[in-house]
């Protein structure tokens, strides 16, 4: 019986994407801005910074590899607020059906820079419906790593079996079924709608 429902924030309750900003900067390139992202500000050093590295040595260390960039990738974080979009309102919808029910807890589960998710809890009133959110960057874990998700279980005293995980990554969601949690991938609204009546959890 599934009694904790675990989400994933970023790409499931809230749009972020940095071509919101340097998609105006190179004036609709997108092959340019894409080759910016593959080579200079790359995932896997923005990673890096959910894993609780400081944005501040990050981009310093970035600038010093290419300094001929230096300007836009001052940008990345610089702007970051501009990078954060909008709830995704279907989702946010569920969420709020959730928690009107007693038999469920609500819990986060995110790969965020602990520097930055204070702009979120701010601009996101529906973070406060959680009872526990376990932030990467704090943490100085990152999902898949399974130390994260046991984290937040044994911090909040839940069952594996009883909880269900949603991201929008499948690496993710296969970690937390590695650990006997009951993951979802999520595509969008409609779709975790129709997995969570299946599971008789809304």
């Amino acid at each position: 019986m599934i009694k904790n429902v675990i989400f994933d924030f970023g790409g499931v309750l809230i749009d972020w994407n940095p071509e919101y900003v340097f998609l105006k900067e190179f004036r609709g390139d997108r092959a340019q801005m894409n080759w910016f992202f593959e080579n200079i500000c790359t995932s896997d050093w923005n990673e890096q910074q959910d894993a609780g590295h400081s944005i501040e040595k990050a981009t310093q260390e970035r600038v010093d590899m290419f300094p001929e960039h230096e300007s836009l990738i001052r940008m990345y974080y610089g702007r970051w607020k501009e990078m954060l979009g909008y709830e995704i309102t279907g989702t946010v919808k569920i969420l709020e059906r959730l928690k009107q029910k007693k038999s469920i807890s609500l819990f986060g589960l995110t790969n965020w820079s602990h520097e930055t998710f204070p702009v979120a809890l701010e601009r996101f009133g529906f973070l406060n419906y959680f009872e526990d959110i376990v932030v990467s960057g704090t943490e100085k874990l990152i999902k898949p790593d399974h130390s994260i998700y046991k984290l937040l279980l044994d911090r909040n005293e839940l069952e594996a079996e009883e909880c269900v995980f949603i991201d929008d990554k499948l690496i993710n969601v296969i970690a937390a079924q590695n650990l006997g949690i009951f993951g979802l991938k999520f595509d969008n609204a409609i779709q975790l709608e129709k997995e969570l009546t299946k599971l008789e959890i809304l």
